[in-house]
């Protein structure tokens, strides 16, 4: 099953410190983590590093991989070539850094993941006609498609109303299950966090402020000291306890 550990990570943009010495215990396949914090808490610096794209202190630790390029990237911005069709833009998503011939299995690849989205009725249309949701989850596609055992997702629910939310959510929770892969995303509506994902991590100025079960992790007061808001936590009757925001403080 693939780990990842975060070892002393650490970031710097010129002489300013983004992040400061993350460390982590193991996260392991078959668990969706939520990455949480402010904005500009460093979380989207934390996905660089993680991938290589920043150099830096420390180390991100991969363990028990099997695939070539296990790690697997959602960033923020959803920008695709605009004279692609959806089907196209996820079967060249899938090809990187592959061979040039296309397969049957990457053909399949590309129909599975259009239809684990529920997308598969946009593969003809134009990346460049579709809202802003739909390009998210074209994106998320395109990610799903490269088979990874590690899925960064970096506010993957961004641009998405409510239902989509909650169903991608949903299903990114069962994909990490069905397949063992790793799902970290970085998400900003708490309430989704303990509703949908096992581990919590929370940055605070480029710091890790805490880190565990996320039951454990999002409570009143961290609410109080990180996000700076008062809330509640309420048992569900679904079993995953409800966040409520009473107002900023």
């Amino acid at each position: 099953m693939v780990t990842l550990t975060l070892d002393r990570l650490s970031a710097r943009y010129g002489r300013r410190r983004i992040l400061a010495e993350i460390t982590t215990p193991a996260f392991a396949g078959g668990q969706v983590v939520a990455l949480l914090g402010p904005n500009a808490a460093g979380k989207s610096t934390l996905f660089r590093r993680i991938l290589g794209l920043l150099d830096g202190e420390g180390e991100a630790r991969i363990g028990g991989a099997t695939a070539e390029r296990p790690v697997a990237y959602m960033p923020q911005d959803t920008g695709a070539n605009a004279v692609l069709t959806v089907y196209e833009s996820v079967l060249l998503a899938r090809m990187q850094g592959r061979s040039l011939k296309v397969r049957d299995e990457d053909l399949a690849e590309v129909e599975r993941a259009l239809g684990d989205l529920g997308i598969a009725e946009l593969g003809e249309r134009d990346i460049g006609d579709l809202s802003g949701g739909q390009r998210q989850l074209v994106s998320a596609a395109q990610a799903l498609v490269q088979a990874p055992e590690i899925l960064l997702l970096d506010e993957p629910t961004s641009a998405l109303d409510l239902y989509r939310q909650l169903s991608l959510l949903s299903i990114l929770r069962r994909l990490a299950r069905e397949r063992q892969m790793l799902v970290i995303a970085a998400l900003h509506d708490l309430g989704h966090a303990l509703r949908f994902t096992d581990q919590a991590m929370v940055l605070e100025s480029g710091r890790l402020a805490a880190c565990g079960p996320t039951e454990q992790v999002v409570t009143p007061e961290l609410l109080r000291r990180v996000y700076r808001v008062d809330a509640r936590i309420e048992p569900c009757s679904k079993g995953r306890p409800q966040l409520i925001v009473e107002e900023a403080v």
